[in-house]
């Protein structure tokens, strides 16, 4: 097979670049299933792969990219065939094994979830890792019993990614939703994604936080952690769920054990990165239909695999919004 086209992280010295490389079918690490990768997408992981002590990738050079939508090009795998399309997130896919920046990508069969009927490879990358974790995250409020009639339910960090997709899943589904974001001028934006109301970040770490404080969420979705989080469990309605998936706010987590022997709340991660397949391929059949937002074609930003290093610059100064689409390469249907 011909040379093909990567985005490839190097390191010389202190110094981590990233940069269009060819590659060859040799260059890729093992794996049941040869993949040609026709959608990708770019996720905070994956700006830290790209940069120094971004404490992602442990061994140069590198091909990051945590998803990927693709047609398999050969399977040693029975449950793969040639033509099959299929998407990746998580597990260990652009982290410590060559990821969806590149044309041609070869995995491990247990980490394909093939395409469900009614989702295309572009809309799978679409939602990608971020769509995957809000699902997870609205899973988790509907299992926990949060119904739409029990009052609102707050995402946080609602311009980026997994809150902006959290926003437009519960507003789908009828919720009442309270986008927090540090982006003011987003307002209009949050609000045709189905935001009920939109708050300031900043009212959500007061100077002191109570053990208990005025009970004013049915649920939340927190893509932030650190202060709000701990605001945000003193204000859960009785309960109520918090799922947590982030940690842009920090790691550290101050409370009581208050909210949740007094009140009963339940405070839940999300994890996206080895989520079982039982429950990836329930969560992307929801994302067909129930969980998928009417506006979903409109909620991101598509560019080719060359633009890649300019998207990383503005994640990493929090200047993103929504999802960025990778087209990776050409292909019929795609």
């Amino acid at each position: 097979m011909k040379a093909f086209k990567a985005l490839v992280v190097e390191q010389s010295g202190n110094d981590v670049t990233s940069g269009i490389r060819e590659m060859t079918i040799e260059d890729l690490p093992s794996g049941e299933l040869l993949i040609q990768v026709v959608y990708s997408s770019v996720n905070y992981k994956d700006a830290l792969a790209c940069i120094a002590n971004g404490n992602v990738v442990k061994t140069y050079p590198f091909i990051p990219g945590i998803d990927l939508a693709g047609i398999v090009k050969s399977s040693t795998d029975g449950r793969f065939q040639e033509g099959d399309e299929v998407l990746i997130t998580g597990y260990e896919l652009g982290v410590s094994h060559y990821g969806g920046f590149s044309e041609y990508a070869r995995v491990s069969s247990q980490w394909a979830v093939k395409l469900p009927e009614g989702l295309s490879m572009k809309e799978a990358m679409i939602f990608g890792t971020a769509g995957f974790t809000a699902a997870l995250s609205v899973q988790e409020l509907q299992d926990g019993g949060v119904n739409a009639d029990q009052g609102p339910i707050l995402v946080t960090g609602a311009t980026g990614g997994v809150g902006s997709m959290a926003v437009a899943m519960l507003a789908k589904l009828g919720y009442e939703v309270v986008a927090s974001t540090g982006k003011a001028e987003q307002k209009e934006h949050l609000m045709k994604l189905g935001a009920a109301r939109v708050i300031s970040r900043d009212e959500l770490v007061p100077e002191k936080v109570r053990a208990l404080d005025k009970q004013l969420w049915a649920g939340a979705v927190d893509c932030v952690g650190g202060k709000s989080l701990s605001y945000i469990l003193s204000s859960t309605r009785y309960g109520g769920t918090v799922a947590i998936s982030g940690l842009t706010g920090g790691a550290e987590l101050a409370t009581t054990v208050f909210p949740f022997i007094l009140r009963g709340i339940r405070l839940t991660g999300i994890d996206s990165v080895m989520a079982s397949m039982e429950k990836r391929v329930r969560i992307w059949n929801r994302l067909t239909s129930e969980l998928k937002p009417a506006m979903l074609n409109s909620m991101y930003t598509e560019i080719a695999l060359e633009q890649i290093p300019g998207v990383v610059q503005s994640i990493l100064k929090g200047q993103a919004q929504g999802r960025t689409l990778v087209k990776i390469s050409s292909c019929k249907g795609a």
